[in-house]
């Protein structure tokens, strides 16, 4: 059992760059996507909040005179009879 240890042990050694490597990018890769959620997450809080202060706003309104209009038009319709 002790020599399965020693042996476990020397290949770890000898494979400790690349373990480090990997274990470097995994972490790299984790705070990467991380920090993709949160920065997903603030821009959809913040999205929300401006879309919903948009419509909370009051909405102006118009109102159209079609008095030109309409003399217009039975002056077209008296020039026509």
């Amino acid at each position: 059992m002790s020599q399965e240890k020693v042996t476990k042990y020397k290949e770890e050694k000898a494979n400790r760059k690349k373990i480090m490597k990997k274990e470097k990018r995994m972490k790299f890769i984790r705070n990467s996507v991380a920090g993709l959620i949160c920065v997903a997450a603030v821009g959809w809080v913040a999205y929300s909040g401006v879309i919903t202060y948009i419509e909370s706003r009051p909405r102006e309104s118009v109102e159209v005179d079609y008095t030109a209009v309409t003399d217009y038009l039975n002056n077209l319709s008296v020039e026509a009879e």
